[in-house]
Formats: C-alpha cells, sequence, structure tokens
C-alpha cells in the first residue's frame, strides 16, 4: 500500500507542480480582477462535476463493484459490467452537457450572484463556461476508466494521464497570451481539449493492461440499479469538501472583484499537499479495504487505515504548519509577477492561511471515506454531507461580511473538521476505525515536531529574510527554496528527536526494491 501511495503521490505531486506552472501563467497573464474571476467561474463548473461524479460518488460505487467482480467473478465479467457502467454514464453525462449548454446564463446567476448583468463579467462567464462544459462528459468519463486501472492495481497508468491536463493547459495559455491575444478564451479551449487528451491516455492504458471495453446500448441492468443506488447516496458524502468549495466561490461572487481570485490561487497551494496526499490516501486505500471487508477481516482493516493515517500525517501536519507560516513569501514567489501585484499576493495570502488550518482534516476526510464505502455503505456519508453543507453555507454567510475574502475558507475549514468528527465516531463505533495507541502517541509527537519547525522556520525568516514579499526574481525564489529546504531538515531533526522516525531506517524502507513483498 505504500508502494502504491508514493507511486499515485509521485504522478499527483508531477501533476500538481505544472499545475502551478499553469496559476503563475494565469496570475501573470490575467492578473486578479474581473476576466480572472470569470475564467475561474467557468473552470469551476466544470471541475465541481468532476469531482463529484467523476472522483467522487461514482468512484466510489464503481470501483468496489468492479474490484469484487474481478476478484471473485474473473476478468470477463468485470470487463461486461466495466463497459456497461461506461456507456450508461456516458449517456447520462451527454444529457446533461447539452442542458448546460442550454440553460447556461441561468446556471451562472445562480453560481455567481454577484455578477452583475451588463458589468462583463457574467457575459464572459457565460461564453467561457459554454467552452468549458464538454470538460465534464470527457473527464468524468476519463475517471471511469482510471477506476478500471484502479480495480486491476495499474495505479501508475490511472495517475499519469492526469499529467496531461496542465501540460495542454500551459500551452494553451501560452498561445493565447502571446500568439492570439485572447488569453481566457484560449484557456478556456485547452480545458476541453485536456479532456479529450487525458481519456485517449486511459483508454489506451487500458488496452494495453488487456482489457477491451466498448460503449453498449445504455441499459438500467440490476447491476447498473445497484451502482445507481450506491452512487446517488454518496453523491454529497464523497463530495462534500469539494461542495463546500463551491459554496465559497458562490460566496466570494459577492466580494469585491479579485477576491474569486485570490480564493482560487490560495485553494490552489493548499490543493497541493490534499491533491497530493488526500488523491493518493484514497485512490490506494479502497481496493485494499475492500477486500478486507469482502474477507470480513476487521483487524486486518483496522492495522491498515491506522496506517494510512500514520503515513498521511507525516507528510500533512508539516505542511499545514509551513503554510501558516511562510504563506505571504509562497504566494508573493509563486504568484506575485505580471498583473498580479504584491497587494494580491499578501490577500491571497491570508485566504491560504484559512485553509491551512483545515488542511489535515481535508486530508483525513479523503483517508476516512473509503471506510465507508468499502462495506458498501454510501448513505451515512451523505448525511454527514448534508450536515457540513449546510454548516458551511451558514458560516459563509455569517463570515464574508467581517472577514471578507478570509470568511470562505475559515468557513470550509471548520466545516472540514465537523465533517471528520462525524467520519472518525461513526467508523469507530462500527468497528472499522481502531486508533491505537501508538498511531495517536505518533500524531502528537509529527504534530510537535511540526509545530518546532514552523517557529523556527518563521523565526528564520524574520531575522535573515525581513521583508521578502518584497523582493523580486531569482532572488526571492532561492531565498524561499533556502528556506524550505531548512524547514525541511529541520522537521526531519525533529522527528528523529521526537522518536517518530529514524531517517536512515525510513530511507532504507523506501528505497528496497520493487519486487520485494510489502511489509
Amino acid at each position: 500500500m505504500l508502494r502504491n501511495l508514493i507511486t499515485v503521490g509521485g504522478w499527483t505531486m508531477l501533476s500538481r507542480v505544472l499545475g502551478l506552472v499553469r496559476d503563475q501563467l494565469l496570475a501573470a497573464f490575467l492578473g486578479a480582477g474581473p476576466v480572472q474571476d470569470a475564467y475561474q467561474i467557468a473552470f469551476r463548473l466544470p471541475n465541481m462535476f468532476r469531482r463529484l461524479f467523476g472522483e467522487g460518488a461514482f468512484n466510489a460505487a464503481f470501483v468496489p463493484l468492479f474490484t469484487e467482480r474481478l476478484t471473485t467473478r474473473g476478468e470477463e465479467d468485470a470487463t461486461r459490467f466495466a463497459s456497461q457502467a461506461l456507456g450508461c454514464l456516458s449517456a447520462w453525462l451527454l444529457g446533461v452537457t447539452i442542458l448546460g449548454e442550454v440553460f447556461m446564463p441561468w446556471i451562472i446567476e445562480l453560481i455567481a450572484p454577484g455578477f452583475d448583468h451588463g458589468g462583463g463579467r457574467f457575459e464572459l462567464a457565460v461564453r467561457l463556461t459554454r467552452i468549458t462544459f464538454p470538460y465534464l462528459i470527457l473527464i468524468c468519463t476519463a475517471a471511469l476508466v482510471a477506476g478500471v486501472l484502479n480495480g486491476l492495481h495499474r495505479f501508475s497508468m490511472a495517475a499519469g494521464a492526469y499529467v496531461s491536463f496542465n501540460i495542454v493547459g500551459i500551452a494553451a495559455i501560452l498561445l493565447g497570451a502571446l500568439v492570439f491575444k485572447d488569453t481566457a478564451t484560449w484557456t478556456a479551449i485547452g480545458i476541453t481539449v485536456s479532456g479529450f487528451v487525458q481519456l485517449g491516455l486511459l483508454l489506451w492504458s487500458v488496452r494495453r493492461a488487456g482489457m477491451r471495453l466498448s460503449l453498449p446500448k445504455p441499459r438500467l441492468t440490476p447491476e447498473m440499479r445497484d451502482m445507481l443506488r450506491r452512487l446517488w447516496p454518496g453523491l454529497l458524502g464523497s463530495g462534500a469538501t469539494q461542495l463546500n468549495l463551491t459554496v465559497d466561490t458562490l460566496i466570494s461572487t459577492l466580494l469585491p472583484a479579485g477576491s474569486i481570485s485570490w480564493l482560487y490561487f490560495a485553494d490552489r497551494v493548499n490543493q497541493l499537499p490534499l491533491g497530493v496526499l488526500g488523491a493518493a490516501a484514497g485512490t490506494t486505500l479502497l481496493p485494499v479495504l475492500t477486500r478486507h471487508a469482502a474477507a470480513r477481516d476487521n483487524a486486518g482493516g483496522q492495522q491498515t487505515l491506522n496506517r494510512a493515517i500514520d503515513y498521511a500525517a507525516i507528510l500533512t501536519f508539516p505542511a499545514c504548519f509551513g503554510l501558516l507560516a511562510l504563506a505571504p513569501e509562497i504566494m508573493a514567489t509563486l504568484f506575485g509577477y505580471g498583473k498580479f501585484t504584491t497587494e494580491d499576493a499578501l490577500s491571497s495570502a491570508q485566504s491560504l492561511r484559512a485553509y491551512a488550518l483545515g488542511l489535515p482534516a481535508f486530508i483525513m476526510i479523503k483517508v476516512l471515506s473509503p471506510g465507508f464505502f468499502a462495506h458498501g455503505d454510501t448513505k451515512t456519508p451523505v448525511r454527514i454531507g448534508f450536515i457540513t453543507i449546510a454548516l458551511n453555507l451558514a458560516l459563509n454567510l455569517m463570515l464574508y461580511r467581517p472577514l471578507a475574502h478570509v470568511g470562505p475558507p475559515l468557513a470550509s475549514t471548520i466545516a472540514a473538521l465537523v465533517n471528520l468528527g462525524f467520519l472518525a465516531v461513526i467508523l469507530h463505533r462500527r468497528d472499522v476505525f481502531c486508533p491505537d495507541r501508538a498511531l495517536m502517541q505518533r500524531l502528537l509527537r509529527i504534530m510537535a515536531a511540526s509545530f518546532v519547525m514552523a517557529i523556527v522556520t518563521l523565526t528564520l525568516t524574520r531575522l535573515i529574510a525581513p521583508g521578502l514579499v518584497m523582493w523580486h526574481g531569482l532572488l526571492r525564489a532561492a531565498m524561499l527554496g533556502l528556506l524550505m529546504g531548512l524547514a525541511g531538515a529541520i522537521y526531519v531533526l525533529a522527528l528523529w528527536a521526537f522518536g517518530v522516525a529514524n531517517p536512515e531506517r525510513l530511507l532504507r524502507r523506501l528505497l528496497r526494491r520493487k519486487h520485494a513483498s510489502p511489509p
């Protein structure tokens, strides 16, 4: 499991790094203003559906059923089931896409109530979203194909294909800015084109794996009804975090122009550890927990979940405390160029700190959710999802006026903590999640090591690089890199001092030959 987590995490890390380059280009060429705000709404809508239907509820409903058929009935039956699911999903997504294109003005009014007619942002958002919306059908279908690859334990193929999204996106931004002088439109076109590329790569990978998927006429067979019964209740449960971020976007349209952009770039930095650790843990955990559940091996499932939390925490807590310590310097170094001013970077850093407070909760939700899905329970997460989404909306309405662009991310953080609490308590009562004493002690020590790292790093920043946010170019980037390197070294030493990990032993484990048996 650790090896698979590192594989998926490595590909996801590459994708996130390329995504940061893409976002840097967006900030430099569009800045933080009406055009950027309109584009972010155009990107948010299909991306929300992708995470809800593609990565979230559909994956949670499909992967356990596919894995069970592959294990108990063989590859032929699993292929037939996957093809049926592909036909049903494609037909449904096509209908949603057509309706979305027709009713787009009314949809934008709903999700961006602060965009006034005639002010430019509303009309531009409608036009750009109509360009990006077909990405929905392409990427959700690609997510199903990736689920097939994950069920076949081809994790690197499934994770690697998503790198193409940012490669195509970077090319589209450069073409729009430097050749066609219309960055927003060409960036939107790049999103849809990337969907074709990702789907094509994944289909090619499935064929290489020896499984030939077809696109049969959609039929509601008993198997499809079973999958749908798992899909719909899990829709909000598995996508609560994404829906909360969408609520943040909706509320931010009521704030001054540029607020959506500040929130977006803050969220993108926060998504780097969240995407790498959360997505990797959730992807690799679900098939493993499903096998334990099918074998009624409660002790094995509990141990797997505990170790996954341990692996995630050792990188999650330093990411959280590191972002809290260096948020202004990070935002200025990554995005403080071109039309994105230093003031924009500082405002975005305030939002980033609010997001970072909830980073451990966001990631642990990804780790604990498969504990429900592996046992075929998608109803409980939906109940929790309803509670946390309602809480997030209420908190947003309370906080957005007094705290401005800090209110929405802080509301999401509080909602995530409540969500995590519900998940942990219910799984504990069901004897699925039983944190042992060793895990609790390690979590406290990891948190202490992260706190020490943050305090020392913050002190060093004030001593050797005061006013770093006002520095320019490579000098600022080099100094931030030095500070982050020092922070990493301090953290490793703190882990060793608190007895969490022996760096030499950990390095030997990570460098084991790939054909060695997992522990």
